[in-house]
C-alpha cells in the first residue's frame, strides 16, 4: 500500500487503498440522511393526521434517537476498531445496515412511529460503530503527505453525501409511492455500501490482544483520558466538536431563515443549504494545494474566516417581499448576492478549519489507541451537537430572539471559544 510520489489527491478517488473505503463511507452517511430526513418529512406532512403527540416534539425525539448511541456505544466501539481488522469489521456493519433497512418497509406500511424510531436508533447504532473505524483507518492507507488530502475528500464526500440523502429522502417519501420507493430506495443504497466495503484492502489490527470493557461509563471514562494525556489532542478534539457545534445549528435554522428571513420558497432554502455543503466540500478540497504539511496553520485561518463571515451574515440581507420568492426573484433582490456569497465563504472557511484538525489527531495519536481517542471525540461531537440543538431552542423559543440574532451570538461564541482554546498551538 504503498503512495505513489506527488500522487493529487483525486486519484486516491480511483486507487485501490482508498476508493473503497471513500465510497463505503459515502454511502454510509447518504443512506443514514435518506432514511432520517425521511422520517421527518413523514412525520411533518403525513403522520401528521392521525399522531396525537406534537410534531415538532416527535421529530427533535427522532434527532436524539439518532445521537443517542453516539453516547452510550461510542466508548465499544472505540475498543472494537482498535482491538480487530477494520476492513472485516465495516464489512459486518454494512451487513448489519442491510439488515436494518429490510425493516423499513414495516414501519411505513404500518404506519408505526415506533418502528421507525427504533430503526433511527439502530441506523445511528451502525454510524456509531463505524465512525472510529472511518477515521482511524486513513492513516493506515496513507502516507502522512496525503493525509490532508484524505481526510480532505473523506470531509467532501460527507457534507456531499448529507446534502444528497437528504434532498433524496424527501423526494422519495413525497412520491405517489413514496413509501415503497423509500424502503427499496434504503436498502438497495445499503447492499451497493456493502459491495464497495468489499474492495477495502485490510487495514491490520491496533492491539489484537485488547481485553473488551463493557461497562460503557467507566470505558467513556477511560477513553476520554487517553484523549486528555497530550492537551494539543485534546483542545483539537474540543475544536472538532465545535465546528460540529456550529455546522448543526446552522443547518437546523437554515431552511427557517430561508423562509422567515430571506423571504425565499423552498427552492431557495435548497439552494442555501446546497450553497452550505458546497463550500465545505470546496474548502476541504483546496487544503491539500494552501498546506502539505499537517499543522494547525490553516485551521486558525478557517477559524477567523468562520467568525468574519458568520457575523456578516446577519445583516447581508434585508426582507424585501411579501410572497415567497423563487430562487430566481430571490436573485433579482439586493443583497442577495452578498448573503450566497457570505454562506459560501462561511463554509469554505469551515472546510479549512476542519480537514488540519482531523489529520493532526491522526498523525499524532498512538496507533494501538488511535480508535478509541476519535471515539472520544465522537462522545464529545455528540454532546455538543445536542447542547446546539438545546441553545437553539432556549435563544429562539424561550427567548423568542430571531435568527439572525442567533447566528450574531454563535459568531460571538465561536470567537470566544477560538481566543480560549490555544487549539494553534503547535505540537
Amino acid at each position: 500500500m504503498s503512495p505513489t510520489k506527488d500522487q493529487n489527491q483525486f486519484a486516491l478517488l480511483f486507487s485501490k487503498r482508498f476508493s473503497g473505503f471513500f465510497w463505503t463511507q459515502f454511502f454510509t452517511a447518504f443512506n443514514d440522511n435518506v432514511y432520517k430526513n425521511a422520517v421527518i418529512i413523514y412525520i411533518s406532512f403525513y403522520a401528521v393526521d392521525w399522531i396525537t403527540v406534537n410534531p415538532n416534539m416527535l421529530i427533535n425525539l427522532g434527532a436524539g434517537l439518532f445521537i443517542l448511541p453516539f453516547f452510550l456505544f461510542s466508548a465499544f466501539s472505540g475498543q472494537l476498531s482498535d482491538k480487530y481488522e477494520k476492513a472485516y469489521l465495516i464489512r459486518r456493519i454494512k451487513v448489519a445496515e442491510i439488515v436494518i433497512m429490510s425493516f423499513v418497509s414495516i414501519g411505513f406500511f404500518m404506519d408505526n412511529l415506533l418502528v421507525l424510531f427504533i430503526l433511527l436508533f439502530m441506523m445511528g447504532t451502525q454510524s456509531t460503530f463505524f465512525s472510529p473505524i472511518k477515521y482511524s483507518i486513513i492513516p493506515q492507507y496513507l502516507s502522512e503527505k496525503e493525509l490532508i488530502g484524505g481526510n480532505a475528500l473523506v470531509e467532501m464526500g460527507t457534507f456531499v453525501a448529507i446534502l444528497a440523502g437528504t434532498i433524496t429522502g424527501g423526494i422519495l417519501i413525497q412520491l405517489y409511492c413514496g413509501k415503497i420507493a423509500l424502503s427499496i430506495a434504503v436498502f438497495l443504497f445499503a447492499v451497493i455500501g456493502w459491495l464497495t466495503s468489499l474492495r477495502i484492502p485490510e487495514a491490520p489490527s491496533a492491539v489484537p490482544s485488547l481485553e473488551l470493557e463493557w461497562n460503557p461509563f467507566s470505558q467513556t471514562m477511560k477513553i476520554i483520558g487517553f484523549a486528555k494525556k497530550d492537551p494539543v489532542i485534546w483542545r483539537c478534539v474540543w475544536a472538532i466538536s465545535w465546528f460540529w457545534f456550529l455546522g448543526g445549528a446552522y443547518l437546523t435554522q437554515i431552511p427557517n431563515f430561508s423562509k422567515i428571513c430571506l423571504m425565499g420558497d423552498e427552492t431557495v432554502a435548497t439552494f442555501c443549504l446546497s450553497i452550505f455543503s458546497l463550500g465545505i466540500g470546496i474548502g476541504s478540497m483546496m487544503c491539500e494545494k494552501l498546506s502539505k504539511q499537517v499543522n494547525l496553520r490553516l485551521s486558525a485561518i478557517g477559524a477567523v474566516g468562520l467568525c468574519i463571515f458568520g457575523t456578516d451574515i446577519p445583516f447581508a440581507y434585508t426582507p424585501v417581499a411579501i410572497e415567497p420568492l423563487t430562487l430566481s426573484q430571490f436573485f433579482q433582490t439586493n443583497g442577495s448576492y452578498r448573503i450566497t456569497t457570505d454562506f459560501l465563504l462561511f463554509s469554505i472557511f469551515g472546510g479549512f478549519y476542519i480537514v488540519p484538525l482531523y489529520a493532526f489527531i491522526q498523525k499524532n495519536t498512538p496507533f494501538e489507541c488511535r480508535s478509541r481517542i476519535i471515539s472520544a471525540n465522537n462522545i464529545i461531537n455528540a454532546f455538543l451537537m445536542v447542547l446546539s440543538a438545546i441553545t437553539g431552542m432556549i435563544v429562539l423559543g424561550v427567548m423568542g430572539l430571531s435568527i439572525p440574532v442567533f447566528f450574531l451570538l454563535l459568531s460571538v461564541f465561536s470567537a470566544i471559544f477560538f481566543l480560549a482554546s490555544f487549539i494553534f498551538v503547535e505540537k
